[in-house]
């Protein structure tokens, strides 16, 4: 099969589409011939992965073919699988320690994050699980709903349109905060208020929110805590700038405040979220907001282009 391989750190060149052995379906597992699959932030940070060489490779990446988000056919089953059969169509995400969906073929536990995929759904608008699973974290664990306020600061990513449509399926007030070419399309997946940050600081609006969301790790607690209520929670989705986002919610952990956090979903809970989200789906609650899309040969200029940190939503790679 053909599959995108990483054999060392760098740049979007070490990235190389080659021809390996096609895998075989383990018992309880599904091998599935993989339709769709996305390059996302976490695949380029993971090229140059700094101090998280310690958990994916000292010295080369230990998963050499990456890509969470995978939509595509049943191909085969292993023994004891009873949930899925050839010719099912499926969306979910990889195991983040095993090799992903950059490949013709991929092999994922029946029991993982896998689910049939909704009905009158494309494959490439299909594979949204990352950014969402991410963005969910945070809005379930501290109970976004109705009479919420809740900001999203780059609302344009895979992760801040998940979270927008997601918090607005909770039944919260959302304020999306995005660049001028992206106003539209906040407004379009249901944000009530949209701030352009290029045109207004978004840090003087004179609100007060429940819950703030940096989606891209670019702003910080100390410039959004005026826009917090008392009770209110800052949540980041990444380190943040100069890396404050760690011991700030450190901080707060041990000081039991809890005002910053790093949210994560509870661990075992990826294939009850996937299921979660086709109903989301099919209920006409969440789409795909898709940028660009290319073919697995081109994967490279993927990489290339989602590094620039220009990206809306997701960039798709069609690979059958």
């Amino acid at each position: 099969m053909k599959a995108a391989i990483v054999t060392r750190y760098g740049s979007p060149d070490v990235v190389k589409v080659r021809e390996v052995p096609t895998p075989t379906p383990a018992p309880g597992e599904v091998l599935i011939r993989v339709h769709a699959t996305t390059v996302n932030r976490t695949d380029c940070g993971k090229l140059r992965p700094g101090l998280f060489r310690l958990i994916f490779g000292l010295r080369r990446p230990r998963r050499q073919i990456f890509g969470m988000d995978f939509a595509g056919e049943v191909e085969a089953t292993g023994a004891g699988v009873l949930s899925f059969k050839p010719g099912d169509r499926v969306f979910g995400m990889c195991p983040s320690l095993g090799n992903g969906a950059h490949a013709e073929y991929v092999c994922v536990a029946e029991r993982g994050a896998i689910a049939a995929m909704p009905e009158k759904t494309r494959f490439d608008e299909a594979v949204v699980c990352e950014g969402a699973f991410y963005a969910d974290a945070g809005l379930k664990r501290f109970g976004v709903g109705p009479g919420r306020k809740v900001l999203i600061y780059g609302a344009s990513g895979a992760i801040g349109s998940a979270a927008v449509q997601l918090a607005k399926s909770y039944g919260a007030e959302v304020t999306a905060v995005v660049a001028t070419r992206h106003v539209d399309m906040a407004k379009s997946i249901g944000a009530d208020r949209v701030i352009d940050y290029t045109a207004e600081d978004f840090s003087k609006i004179g609100e007060r929110f429940d819950y703030i969301l940096d989606a891209v790790g670019k702003t910080s607690f100390f410039r959004c805590r005026r826009l917090l209520k008392p009770d209110g929670i800052f949540a980041a989705t990444d380190i943040g700038p100069w890396g404050q986002n760690l011991p700030l919610a450190l901080w707060s952990f041990m000081s039991g405040k809890n005002r910053v956090v790093v949210p994560l979903q509870a661990r075992g809970s990826a294939h009850a979220f996937v299921e979660f989200l086709k109903a989301r789906i099919q209920g006409g609650q969440f789409r795909a907001v898709i940028d660009r899309k290319y073919p697995l040969d081109a994967i490279a200029d993927a990489y290339r282009y989602v590094a620039t940190g220009q990206k809306v939503g997701i960039v798709v790679i069609n690979v059958t």
